[in-house]
């Protein structure tokens, strides 16, 4: 039989996978973790509102039903699309009849490389681990502390990058500071913790129509957030970040940085060998093939795919459909036939704020507030994997929505002693 190979067990790999379960072709399942993450919710893991497992599922339960699939838990290091193969980690090879490489996305720094140690992003529940620990080690520091200007520095949270991760993650650390947190320290008050947003760009959520952008900023700073728009960051290290607007250059005094700015294509797309766009995607066919080559596909965000005369957006939806467009692509060429054409089915647009505060837009509708919160939460848990995953979900969120408090809040991280401080760590904090 054929033999079709996934890359990257996304929305899109795994819709491609469950297109072709009834296909006559073997089918290899490639992915670098051992788990199908729902992405849309890993900030909530982020901010101790739910738990790793409420949001992720193992592939291979996913997948198990399917007999014609092998799912390999390992990392592709090179494709030779003239040979038809893959390489792994270990050196070895995989040769594959058609290929589609779901691959992804990771962190742009903007040739700031340097900084994602101190600003960390969110793509992983590796990611969400440590911007966890830093969150809830930030007022575990501010207690201890006994300077007032060191004290504010632990208190004051930057998350830089005003799209949907940015805001869903400034509105939530709000919530933890003056809601989750409140009266559990003796030496601070959590609710004097500062929520700062910054944006390179005049608005935030700038993929949404201004009027939403700007309904979004008001219930951010209804919350408690300090938005500034307009400015962009020039220097971060462990104690500030520089950024520079209209006034010129600012400096905020801030230890806990989160970065949501700036989104990179998957580096495997360079082992193609074809021409990738400014944002490292690589183009594709209306077909979802790339040039040359009608037996690899390549969907989700490492692909610039257009869809009639208009960019497709790098959102789960469109990674779903292009998974299986491009699996049914491949039942087309294996019976002979004329493979069909991309088409992206816009569903709308989501984006969560904070408690009860949301903004929405489904075809020409547009709402937000409290029904716009109540559409995300119904939207989130119905697609999410598995019936035990929605269940804990809800659950949690009911706990949550009733009690302000949040049932993940635990980290794996003891205090450091002054040996295993770092140099830098012990001269910010001297």
């Amino acid at each position: 039989m054929p033999h079709v190979v996934i890359i990257g067990c996304g929305f899109g790999g795994l819709a491609a996978a469950r297109e072709l379960a009834n296909a006559e072709v073997h089918i290899t399942m490639i992915d670098r973790s051992n788990h199908h993450l729902f992405q849309p919710l890993l900030y909530q893991v982020a901010t101790a509102g739910l738990s790793a497992p409420a949001i992720s599922a193992p592939i291979r339960a996913i997948l198990a039903h399917q007999r014609n699939l092998t799912t390999l838990m390992a990392a592709v290091t090179g494709i030779d699309t003239a040979a038809k193969t893959v390489q792994l980690e270990d050196g070895s090879t995989m040769a594959y009849d058609h290929l589609i490489v779901a691959a992804g996305s990771t962190h742009s720094y903007f040739g700031r490389d340097e900084w994602s140690s101190l600003a960390p992003g969110l793509k992983t529940l590796e990611d969400a681990f440590e911007i966890r620990k830093r969150i809830l080690m930030a007022f575990e520091r501010a207690e201890r502390e006994s300077d007032a200007r060191r004290r504010q520095e632990w208190l004051t949270f930057t998350v830089i990058g005003g799209g949907a991760t940015g805001v869903e993650m400034a509105g939530t650390l709000v919530e933890i500071a003056r809601h989750t947190l409140a009266g559990e320290f003796r030496n601070i008050d959590p609710h004097s913790a500062r929520v700062v947003l910054i944006e390179g760009s005049d608005r935030i959520l700038g993929a949404y129509p201004p009027d939403l952008s700007d309904k979004a900023r008001e219930q951010l700073q209804k919350l408690g957030v300090d938005v500034r728009t307009g400015s962009r960051v020039v220097h971060i290290d462990e104690t500030c970040v520089r950024y520079t607007n209209f006034d010129g250059e600012q400096t905020l005094s801030t230890r806990t940085v989160i970065w949501s700015a700036g989104v990179a294509a998957s580096p495997l797309g360079r082992a193609l060998g074809v021409e990738l766009d400014r944002a490292g995607r690589v183009p594709v066919s209306p077909e979802l093939n790339i040039a040359g080559h009608d037996d690899v596909y390549v969907i989700g965000d490492l692909a610039a795919a257009q869809s009639e005369g208009k960019p497709v957006p790098g959102v789960s939806p469109a990674a779903k459909q292009m998974g299986r467009v491009a699996a049914r692509n491949i039942k087309h060429r294996i019976a002979g036939q004329t493979p069909e054409t991309f088409v992206y089915q816009d569903y709308g647009s989501l984006a969560t704020i904070g408690r009860k505060a949301a903004i929405a837009m489904v075809g020409k509708l547009k709402f937000s507030g409290y029904p716009a919160w109540l559409f995300w939460l119904f939207v989130h848990v119905y697609f999410l994997i598995g019936f035990r995953n929605r269940i804990m979900v809800m659950a949690d969120w009911a706990w949550a929505y009733f009690t302000f408090k949040r049932s993940a809040r635990v980290i794996s991280a003891t205090m450091p002693t002054q040996a295993e401080q770092s140099p830098l760590r012990k001269e910010a904090a001297e």
